[in-house]
């Protein structure tokens, strides 16, 4: 398999290699996977592997197109490397499932074998791809970050497929990690061993943002109140409404769902105080958020949500900005009286504009910033590590170039 970026040659210790089978691809939209695999080369090199791809990919996606015409065994940086399997299209569909399967765990193979080392641990969010046994891995582990259940409508399949598929990972894993305690709960119900491993914060990325220079993309009045994330049906758009109806600005930055209520959310965009930026790249966040004065998370309370931990919610923390939330179990079981929690329109929007306006009081800046610091994602990769029963690094950084 040929390999690009940087050389593999002497002192590049590939040995107990952690392999990454994630849900997002690296040049996706950061997520949890990304961020975990960033802070674990500290301690152990990291092969990231993308959902498999087909090359019909490429007709959906000209960034999954982009990532099929290089080399898909990529060294990004001592201790990392990023492979994007090929896959047959629709690889999830039963008839090729089986198929794909064989495919995507020669090319994991391969990739184990280009880069020479031994596997500690496999870990993998794929429920229908069997990837484990691929690279002869010591550890198998299911990491669990949304209800697959819950979630049937948004991704295609149905709920009774995808509750078996979760069964038989989580049978054939060694350990389970769930971001919730909710979920971590109702898998050791079931007979598996699970522990509970909650989402966590680049801290590091919003050291500094005192001295960030402000997007100049922003022409709202404040108080701004902000939504980082995906904006799709998981949203309470009468949240949103009623902020900006309390005659606050709204700023949303992320993806749109272009089939989630069109004429609803046409109408709240065409709203004089509505700018809506579309993704932005995730280290420019420090700079919008210097601008916000409070940070929402306006979750549906669907049973999908009701077992997701927002990364939002520490994102907005880390940057000192106040968060009001829908009462969601996995930001109640955070435990702190910074985030205010209220699920009905008025009392959302009521909320938001109380928080804006402790948005730059000192003393709470920095207990928001110090409740992050706590939870960062430093902390919970070694945290995984321990847990793998592997050494842990206490000295030296690993960190990839900008």
């Amino acid at each position: 398999m040929p390999v690009s970026g940087e050389p593999m040659g002497e002192g590049m210790a590939w040995d107990r290699l952690i392999v990454l089978c994630a849900a997002v691809r690296w040049n996706g939209v950061k997520m949890q996977d990304r961020q975990m695999a960033e802070h674990l080369i500290r301690h152990a090199p990291v092969l990231y592997v993308d959902p498999p791809l087909s090359h019909l990919s490429r007709l959906r996606d000209p960034a999954a197109a982009a990532d099929l015409q290089r080399p898909r065994l990529r060294v990004l940086g001592p201790r990392l490397a990023h492979l994007t399997p090929l896959a047959p299209p629709r690889p999830t569909h039963p008839a090729v499932m089986p198929f794909a399967a064989w495919v995507v765990r020669r090319q994991l193979a391969h990739a184990v074998r280009a880069l020479g080392g031994r596997v500690q641990a496999l870990v993998t969010q794929w429920l229908f791809l069997d990837a484990y046994g691929a690279c002869g891995e010591r550890r198998r582990v299911y990491s669990w970050s949304d209800d697959p259940v819950g979630g049937a409508a948004l991704w295609g399949h149905s709920a009774a497929r995808l509750a078996a598929a979760e069964a038989r990972l989580a049978r054939a894993s060694d350990l389970t990690v769930a971001v919730t305690e909710g979920a971590t709960r109702r898998l050791r119900a079931r007979g598996v061993a699970a522990v509970h491993l909650p989402n966590g914060c680049d801290t590091g990325l919003f050291h500094g943002i005192d001295s960030v220079e402000p997007a100049r993309d922003v022409l709202l009045e404040p108080p701004i109140a902000a939504v980082v994330g995906h904006f799709n049906a998981r949203t309470d758009l009468a949240l949103l409404e009623a902020v900006v109806d309390a005659g606050m600005s709204l700023l949303l930055i992320g993806p749109r769902d272009p089939v989630f209520e069109p004429r609803r959310v046409a109408g709240l965009l065409a709203r004089p105080r509505v700018l809506a930026l579309g993704p932005r790249p995730y280290e420019a966040l420090p700079a919008y958020l210097r601008l916000v004065d409070v940070g929402l998370v306006p979750y549906r309370l669907s049973e999908f949500n009701l077992w997701s931990f927002p990364m939002k919610t520490l994102e907005y923390l880390a940057a000192g900005v106040p968060v009001v939330a829908t009462p969601l179990p996995a930001i109640r079981d955070l435990g702190t009286d910074l985030i205010e929690l209220a699920a009905d329109p008025r009392e959302f929007a009521a909320a938001a504009l109380t928080q804006a306006g402790l948005a730059r009081r000192r003393d709470l800046v920095l207990r928001r910033r110090a409740f992050a610091a706590g939870r960062s994602w430093a902390d919970r990769a070694e945290r995984l590590v321990r847990l793998l029963g592997e050494p842990v690094n206490e000295s030296a950084e690993f960190r990839l170039r900008p």
